[in-house]
C-alpha cells in the first residue's frame, strides 16, 4: 500500500500520489484472494462480504454500506461502482485480512 494517510476535519483518506508522481496507466483492482476473482461489482462485492458474515446497511441512500454485527465495523462505498476507489478497496483489506487483495493492473 503506497500513499499516505492523511487525517482532515475527522476523516481519515489515503493519498495515493502526495509528491504528485505519474500513476497514469496503473489502475487498482480489489481480488478475492481464495478464488483470485476481481471484483468488477457491488454484487460481486455482495456475495464475497455476505459470506465473510456481512450485512447491508440501509440507513444512507447515498452510500452503498455493509456492517458486521460481531464487531464496530463499517464499510462505507460510493452509490456508483465507477467511483469506487483504492481508498474503498483498502478498508475493505483493512477489515477483511487475508481475503481480499489490492493489485495494479
Amino acid at each position: 500500500m503506497s500513499g499516505v494517510w492523511v487525517f482532515k476535519k475527522g476523516v481519515v483518506r489515503l493519498v495515493e500520489n502526495p509528491a504528485g508522481e505519474s500513476t497514469e496507466g496503473r489502475r487498482k483492482v480489489l481480488v478475492h484472494k481464495a478464488s483470485n476473482e476481481v471484483i468488477t461489482s457491488y454484487a460481486i462485492l455482495e456475495r464475497k462480504l455476505y459470506a465473510l458474515g456481512w450485512e447491508r446497511y440501509y440507513d444512507d441512500v447515498d452510500l452503498y454500506q455493509f456492517h458486521k454485527r460481531t464487531s464496530i465495523d463499517l464499510i462505507s462505498l460510493p452509490k456508483d461502482f465507477n467511483k469506487f476507489r483504492s481508498v474503498h478497496m483498502y478498508d475493505i483489506v483493512v477489515k477483511n485480512r487475508n481475503i481480499f487483495e489490492v493489485r495494479d493492473m
